[in-house]
């Protein structure tokens, strides 16, 4: 069997199992041995079915009896049906939307349950439990009703599944891979000497413990050895772009250090000396004859945008070399509308006294400052006008969202590229708004969301890392409390009291509308638009209420947003879509719903929303458990100094699948757990660096090579 080969040409396949390992991404023989298990069940761990109670998360073992598919009494609900026993008992288990099931499994099989146990009516019952028939009972279920035919207690590894195809077809799927012989074939790409260095079992022995480990430290020895081998591989990537990106040359930009003084000066508040560090670490970068590529990482409120704006400063003030006129040009890219007309309107701010001109582009128009009518101000402008003086040199700064990477926008002498909110943009985007015509722009990117060091060290490896970990003087720490359900009545009143006063508020919730009440296992969380509905009906009716969520079109969300920042409305319900690119001064307050349904990173940024003035700010977290982990999670919010910490803590907290999935980071579940271990992180980084150092072409690693080119196929995007 060849790992290249395709699934359907060696199992055969019925209709279901192929669209779901479709949707699992998994089309040949490799991918299928890659695709690792999620957990590992214990059989010395199951449960008997008399000794279940409410609320337990069980694995039971029993046979089958009273099959059958029915429909629910009141919605007709179509649903499979059945008993589990064992000596011990039986227990109901039940499938909404599920009457495969009772075709899949037949009566008297033996079978393995995963699920809740809850109780309707005086019966326990498992509602939608995992399924597998198992051939064999593991000895200790019972006595007489298995007798000694049954298997002894080991581990069985839990995959990841999707309709059609459960962990136990993939198990054997597995199983009958490794007996063709084909581990044999596999060459394994990590150097002898690296699997020694670090106590790394090899490629073959690895597969086998991870797929069928004969106890918990195999399991663990085995993922331990694929997480280094993937963030070995992300940084051998990040470090030979670092090597190519120092090639390119780029623009000498020497700003006179009085000149930089002066600038920061003006700020409307005392530069931190995070701030300060910041700024010369970029000056210094843009002396260096090659292109900088630098991450800058700050809480929301932190200052990044002075820091920009400064380093802004310095290249527009610039002239291009060889040349006693004319100026050298920047381009900022924001991820939305909103983001790109708020920097927009701060750069404006710092450049008025110098009279430098600075542009806005964006899906819905163009701006240009200063106005020829009014030199304090913007004025609106044709696309083709702004396009013509940005081609020309004549606006030396040019804001803007994904336009700005459009091929009608060229610029005379771009010489600093900044991309804020840079996790939210693709690497194909990011390199469109570096590569243009001639030398290399400098590029800055930043964030407001806080990043784990490992993390940081990991996906943005080709990038120096700068960060802004002080709040400028004045800024009143927010305080934050976490509200339960009985508490509710007090802050609003606390709440209304604010919003006399003339403060504004912010309540957040997990949903747009309310879940289908006819779908089982839904997410019962507060929606957008009935939440609303509620407080003005019930809670503040004498106040105006507006709406925002992702699913308006972005006319709609700039008219409420407008209205919110003129206080026209009071109080603004909202998806967490106001995470980013919201500046509401006067809004001090927030709320938010559900908050165990968040992250405590995405928490704090949504926290970060009210922190925009130097009047006191307000978070009330509500929270609908009393779960011990929850509590935890949400003192922490309470507690924790800074966003860096508290990103950190999640990482402890939920898990780093929660914190980032691979969906935004382009890493696996496997790989994120090495994100979790700084010492592996470091340890991929040196073994990475001094690889290339020593042989920059992979000519004495062949097979590293072949797996970096195999990897480049399936190209990673951070989105």
């Amino acid at each position: 069997m060849n790992p290249d080969l395709l699934l359907e040409k060696n199992f055969r396949l019925n209709d279901y199992q192929k669209m779901a390992l479709h949707k699992l991404g998994i089309k040949t023989v490799e991918d299928l041995l890659y695709h690792f298990p999620t957990r590992y069940g214990d059989t010395s761990q199951m449960q008997n079915i008399g000794h279940l109670i409410v609320g337990d998360n069980a694995t039971i073992f029993g046979k089958i009896s009273s099959l059958k598919t029915s429909k629910a009494f009141i919605k007709k609900i179509p649903m499979s049906e059945t008993y589990v026993e064992d000596e011990s008992g039986r227990i109901k288990a039940i499938w909404f939307h599920q009457p495969y099931i009772a075709k899949m499994i037949s009566e008297g099989t033996f079978v393995r349950l995963d699920g809740k146990v809850s109780e309707r009516k005086g019966e326990l019952y498992m509602s939608n439990p995992k399924i597998e028939s198992v051939a064999k009972i593991p000895i200790g279920v019972g006595d007489s009703l298995f007798g000694e035919g049954g298997e002894k207690h080991s581990l069985y590894p839990v995959y990841p599944e999707s309709r059609g195809l459960t962990s136990n077809w993939i198990y054997h799927a597995i199983q009958k891979i490794f007996s063709s012989g084909i581990l044999d074939l596999i060459k394994d790409p990590i150097p002898e000497y690296i699997l020694n260095t670090y106590n790394l079992p090899s490629l073959k022995t690895a597969m086998i413990w991870i797929h069928a480990p004969q106890k918990e430290t195999d399991a663990t020895s085995a993922r331990k050895r694929f997480a280094f081998e993937e963030v070995f591989f992300i940084q051998l990537e990040r470090h030979r772009d670092r090597i190519e990106w120092q090639k390119n040359p780029s623009f000498m930009i020497k700003t006179p250090r009085e000149d930089v003084e002066k600038f920061i000066k003006r700020f409307p508040f005392e530069a931190t000396e995070a701030q300060r560090k910041a700024i010369y670490e970029i000056f210094d970068d843009f002396k260096k004859g090659f292109a900088m590529a630098r991450l800058l990482e700050g809480d929301v409120g932190s200052g990044k945008t002075a820091v920009a704006a400064t380093t802004a400063f310095g290249v527009v003030t610039t002239r291009p070399d060889g040349k006693n006129y004319g100026n050298l040009q920047v381009a900022y890219m924001a991820p939305t509308e909103i983001l790109a007309k708020q920097h927009f309107e701060s750069f404006i701010k710092y450049f008025t006294y110098l009279g430098i001109s600075v542009g806005l582009i964006t899906g819905s128009g163009c701006k240009k400052f200063p106005s020829k009518v009014n030199p304090k101000g913007s004025t609106d402008i044709s696309r083709t006008q702004l396009l013509k003086w940005v081609e020309n040199g004549e606006i030396p700064i040019l804001i803007g969202t994904h336009a700005l990477i459009q091929k009608s926008v060229k610029f005379k002498n771009l010489a600093y590229s900044i991309i804020d909110e840079q996790h939210r943009f693709g690497t194909a985007q990011r390199q469109k708004l570096v590569k243009k015509d001639g030398m290399t722009p400098h590029l800055l990117s930043m964030t407001a969301t806080p990043i784990p060091r490992t993390l940081a060290l990991t996906i943005y490896g080709d990038l120096d890392l700068t960060l802004l970990d002080q709040m400028p003087a004045g800024r009143k720490t927010i305080i934050t409390e976490v509200v339960f359900p009985k508490e509710r009545e007090n802050t609003y009143e606390k709440i209304r009291t604010e919003i006399k006063s003339g403060r504004q508020v912010y309540i957040i919730c997990p949903r747009i509308n309310e879940p289908d009440p006819d779908k089982e296992m839904t997410v019962n969380a507060k929606s957008v638009t009935e939440e609303a509905k509620r407080l003005k009906e019930k809670v503040f009716p004498e106040y105006e209420i507006s709406i925002l969520h992702s699913k308006m079109k972005p006319s709609e969300k700039d008219k409420i947003m407008e209205d919110f920042s003129a206080g026209k409305t009071h109080i603004l319900v909202a998806t967490s879509v106001i995470e980013v690119g919201v500046n509401v001064p006067n809004a001090t307050n927030i709320i938010i719903e559900g908050a165990e349904r968040f992250g405590l990173a995405q928490l704090h940024q949504l926290r970060g929303r009210v922190v925009r003035s130097n009047h006191q700010a307000y978070c009330y977290i509500f929270a609908e458990t009393k779960s011990e982990k929850t509590a935890e999670r949400m003192k922490a919010l309470v507690t924790a100094k800074n966003g860096f910490e508290l990103a950190e803590l999640d990482l402890k907290f939920r898990g780093s699948g929660a914190l980032s999935g691979t969906k935004q980071w382009g890493i696996t579940d496997i790989g994120m757990e090495a994100i979790r271990n700084i010492k592996m992180v470091e340890a991929a980084r040196a073994e990475a660096s001094k690889m290339l150092e020593d042989d920059e072409t992979f000519s004495k690693h062949p097979l590293i090579k072949e797996a970096l080119l195999r990897r480049k196929k399936e190209q990673i995007h951070f989105e």
